[in-house]
Parts: structure tokens; sequence; C-alpha cells
């Protein structure tokens, strides 16, 4: 059964609601190349969005109906107007969130080798929310899916966030971090692992942070390509499939959410943004150029069969579990 074929099952007709999330990938460069990354970034690639583009997104911002900037890549950080962006945010009172990998810090800039270890300070000082993937909390299981070395920089990086205030209780400096399984597994429940987690990364390493997300890992690019390799892919989807939540499908992220691509180009999520899934309103497809907040509101969401990976079990999002 397709995943349309199942939503018909369960007479579920799923709209776009209120869009309060803009959510967009400044670049595809990254310090790193993880093996579950459904977009396939590393430090060899170059895509990275034009100054004009970033011009669109700050006119756009200004919209007072969108409460939320998302920013991710890629490593965001690595984007040349990256700070003029967060700063220009926060001045319009938008939630800025930035997918932040923790180890982009300790390198250098992978094109003009220039020194990142402002960022911890510029987040402090800007208030941004940040986002971190933490695989496990010890070392083999976060470098398998990393990288190695990837675990010691993570735990570098995240203590010092805490220096600086951020996952400390009394202060309004979000840490929050992602789990994704390594494997061909759905996440186990979000909250016994969150407690798992605080305790095991304050004993060991005197880290503390606010929330842990857990997160399906995608059937899509890299992370198919490693099932197919394995001879896993066909038992993953059926996973995904006879895992399927009605209840985690009504609250799917691409209803109150807009996805941008580097090159402008509008998605209902960043998973169909990597199948190049372009979003249309009557056959005309949706960019920055052309976007129009009320059009895009009545759009037909595109859904595709990796969507079972959003509504499985709890269902998964940006932000966590969905019930």
């Amino acid at each position: 059964m397709s995943f349309e074929e199942v939503l018909r099952k369960y007479h579920l007709d799923i709209r776009p609601s209120s869009i309060e999330t803009l959510q967009v990938n400044l670049t595809k460069t990254c310090n790193q190349a993880c093996r579950h990354c459904h977009v396939d970034s590393s430090p060899n690639r170059r895509e990275s969005m034009d100054r004009n583009l970033v011009n669109e997104i700050l006119k756009i911002l200004e919209d007072p109906r969108f409460k939320i900037l998302d920013l991710t890549g890629g490593a965001p950080e690595l984007h040349p107007q990256f700070r003029e962006i967060v700063t220009r945010a926060t001045e319009l009172k938008k939630n800025v969130i930035v997918r932040h990998n923790l180890t982009v810090c300790f390198d250098p800039h992978p094109v003009t080798k220039e020194s990142m270890y402002w960022i911890h300070d510029f987040f402090m000082k800007k208030k941004v929310e940040v986002i971190s993937s933490l695989p496990y909390y010890r070392e083999y299981l976060t470098d398998r899916q990393r990288g190695v070395g990837v675990f010691k920089k993570s735990i570098m990086g995240l203590q010092e966030l805490n220096k600086r205030g951020y996952g400390k209780k009394g202060t309004d400096l979000l840490l929050n971090l992602v789990f994704n399984p390594v494997g061909a597994y759905l996440p186990p429940l979000q909250k016994s692992l969150e407690d798992e987690y605080k305790i095991e990364l304050k004993t060991k390493f005197d880290i503390e942070f606010n929330n842990l997300y857990t997160i399906t890992n995608m059937p899509i690019k890299r992370f198919k390509e490693d099932l197919e390799r394995n001879g896993q892919y066909e038992l993953y989807m059926e996973k995904l499939r006879s895992s399927f939540n009605p209840i985690a499908a009504k609250s799917v992220m691409c209803r109150n959410t807009v996805s941008v691509s580097w090159d402008g180009k509008i998605y209902d999520c960043d998973f169909n943004q990597m199948l190049n899934l372009q979003c249309n309103y009557k056959q005309n497809p949706l960019s920055l150029e052309n976007f129009d907040y009320d059009i895009f509101s009545k759009r037909d969401i595109i859904w595709g069969n990796h969507c079972f990976g959003c509504t499985a079990g709890a269902g998964s999002s940006c932000g966590g579990t969905l019930t």
C-alpha cells in the first residue's frame, strides 16, 4: 500500500494549517559527512544560498504570521550571511532555531579556512535556540554514525554551550539534543530515553540540556543507500508501514512549515526537498520569487512512501515525536 492509499484507508484528508515556521537550508557545505544524512552534506559540497535569495528570506520574515526561523544545512553557520540572517531575524522578534552539529566550531571553514570559534558567543548574544544531533551518549555508536572523533568534539561543544548558560535551569538559552537510531530501527520512547541521556551526560561529563528529540531515520538519500547495501531497505519500509499511526499523521510538520532549499525552491518539508518534490499551486512551482503566504496555505501537500517515516510509532518531526 502506498502512503496515499493508507491515508484514504483511515479517511485522513491532511491539509496545511497555520504556517508558522520558515525552515531554510542555507548550504550543503558541512564539516562532517554522516551516514544517516538525508541532505548528502559534506566538506566537499559547495551549494549555498545567494545574496538575492537571502534578501527574499528576510523580506518574507517581516510577515508577523511567521513565528520561527529554523536554519539548517549542511552546517548553516558556514553560510557567509549566517550572522546577518540571525541578527535580522532576532530584530524582527522571531524565535531563531539553529541546527548546530556541535563540531563545526572546532574545524576551520571548509572553504574560507577561517576560525569558527565565534559560534558559541554569537549564539549566546542572540539567544538562538540550539538543536544538536547526538546519536548516543557513548562514543562508539556516535562515531559509527558521524565519523571517528566526532563524539569527543561533540562533548566539548556541549560543555562550551553549558559554560554560556545553555541547557541550564533558570536561563532562557535552550539546548535540545536529537537522537537518531544507528541502523534500521525505530527510535525508543522519547521521554524515557531523555531521562537516560540526562543521567549519563551529567554523571560522566557534567553536561545539562533541556530536551531530547527522537527522530526516525528517513529512507531517502544516504541512509537509503546504506539500507540497500545491507539488504535492509524493504524490511525497513515494511516496519514503517506496519507502524503507521493515524494520530501522528494528523500532526505532521508539513502542515505548519515552509521548507526552502539553498536555491530558493519551496517544499512541504526538508525530506521532500531532498527528493526534489517541489510544491506547486495549480501546476505552478513555488519558490521564494513567487511566494505568497495565502497561496502556500491552500496547496495540496505532496506525499510519498518516505512519509511513513514521519507517521510510524509515536511519529517523527524536526521537533521530535508527534504523539
